[in-house]
């Protein structure tokens, strides 16, 4: 297994390609280290400057004193990464991300070979070429060129997320920092010529910071290894994986793209369902998947008690989940029933979905998550709130999240809205309440999470 530990983790760096000129490439990974808080030591190779921001830039790697750096970040242009790299193997440098791009990608084969050569020759573990490289906001790594006002940046979490595209990766990133994901790493491995997604998964199979692990994958690179390692991966934890390349054209592109050849889509597809992988078919469903392994756990069965402020919503989320072949619409216990007649207003049904009416407020609520909390024939939670309704407010979104605290039952929120929603939408994610925004999204999470659970207990 390729050791991450210090691309990861790195306790010294050393960026060369840094420029004076802000916007340029290796600028902006200096600024963003200094930004993030990145405590270990960093140096800088620039032929042309002796300072940069204040701090000292050698000519070449081999000028600095320190050997056995932890980290080289390499952002020059793709002729000049072999040398670079034979300086890095000469002073002992441990690792390296190679940023620069024009390689295999764009058919210089020759020149990628001989930069995996000059790795391995001397033990460089190396991510990359052409790609973003890596971001863990524990270490407050992040060799990523994007200008931190373009991205928003997560919070730590459980999520590590991996990206053979920079640009799928960081609009991904964007989107988690925005629905208020946390997150553990992001590696984006670009061309794969050294450290491809095997190294990957395996390292963060055994990562106890990642709980769930999502992955965009055009190519795999040795499919035996990779069958191997799937048998095993997802008896410890959730991987979400959304494969490009399904179509001929879609494979074709992909191969100009990252060099990655993309193989038979449904051969992939087979291999991931055998083994466990929760695939999904674009972003969202990314996005869906990985939010919902990581705040929720093994479900105790297939039961599902809907709670709304609006009939329709109701209606449709529950049209969403019956058509599910795994999830079933929980019929509720007469005790339960008999509990929430006395204290619900005689509008409200005593069935599943539970109309709370559109005049329900946080003690409405309460009250009833207490009570389908409680019953042995509910299994899941769905909690739909329409935050246009007149009892609905902070007040509510608050006593959801209370109750997260309490249950073990897995329990998800669905909330449909403009800004006055998103704002608290925003509130329930930071307390780990996954918030959903259609019935098909819930429906499709649920399913994903209960499928996965079975299959870990049948394989246990």
């Amino acid at each position: 297994m390729k050791d991450l530990r210090y691309i990861l983790k790195p306790e010294s760096v050393v960026i060369v390609g840094v420029s004076k000129t802000a916007g340029k490439v290796g600028h902006i990974i200096l600024q963003n280290y200094i930004n993030d808080g990145y405590s270990g030591r960093i140096y800088l190779v620039n032929k042309n400057a002796e300072e940069i921001l204040g701090m000292k830039s050698y000519r070449r790697v081999t000028d600095i004193k320190e050997k056995g750096i932890d980290l080289a970040v390499i952002a020059v242009p793709a002729e000049a990464v072999p040398q670079v790299l034979e300086d890095c193997g000469k002073a002992k440098v441990k690792s390296a991300v190679v940023v620069s791009g024009g390689f295999a990608e764009i058919g210089k084969t020759e020149l990628q070979d001989q930069i995996t050569s000059i790795a391995k020759k001397y033990g460089i573990a190396m991510i990359g070429p052409n790609c973003l490289g890596v971001m863990d906001p524990r270490s407050r790594v992040n060799t990523l060129f994007l200008p931190s006002y373009k991205l928003s940046k997560p919070e730590i979490g459980g999520i590590s997320f991996v990206a053979q595209s920079g640009a799928v990766g960081s609009t991904v990133l964007d989107l988690m920092a925005g629905e208020g994901f946390g997150i553990s790493k992001f590696i984006s491995y670009g061309n794969a010529a050294d450290i491809d997604e095997v190294d990957i998964l395996e390292y963060l199979m055994d990562d106890e910071e990642t709980k769930v692990i999502a992955i965009y994958i055009e190519g795999i690179k040795r499919g035996k290894e990779f069958i191997e390692l799937a048998k095993k991966i997802t008896k410890k934890k959730p991987v979400v994986v959304l494969k490009a390349g399904r179509t001929a054209a879609g494979a074709t592109a992909a191969h100009s793209h990252t060099a990655a050849l993309a193989g038979s889509y449904e051969a992939h597809e087979a291999v991931f369902r055998q083994f466990g992988f929760t695939i999904a078919n674009d972003i969202s469903e990314l996005l869906y998947y990985s939010k919902i392994f990581a705040s929720e756990g093994a479900p105790g069965g297939n039961r599902i008690a809907i709670i709304t402020n609006g009939g329709g919503a109701g209606v449709l989320t529950t049209d969403a989940i019956a058509s599910s072949r795994d999830m079933k619409i929980a019929e509720l216990s007469e005790k339960t029933k008999t509990a929430l007649r006395k204290v619900m207003p005689p509008l409200v049904n005593m069935r599943n979905p539970l109309d709370l009416a559109g005049d329900a407020d946080d003690k409405r609520y309460g009250a009833a998550l207490e009570y389908l909390d409680a019953d042995s024939q509910v299994d899941i939670m769905v909690v739909i709130i329409l935050f246009q309704t007149p009892g609905a407010d902070s007040r509510l979104a608050a006593q959801v999240a209370s109750m997260k605290e309490k249950t073990d039952k897995p329990m998800l929120v669905l909330s449909i809205g403009a800004e006055y929603t998103e704002m608290h939408k925003r509130m329930m994610e930071r307390s780990g309440l996954p918030v959903y925004d259609s019935p098909r999204a819930v429906a499709l999470s649920l399913e994903a999470l209960y499928r996965y659970y079975q299959y870990r207990n049948r394989k246990a």
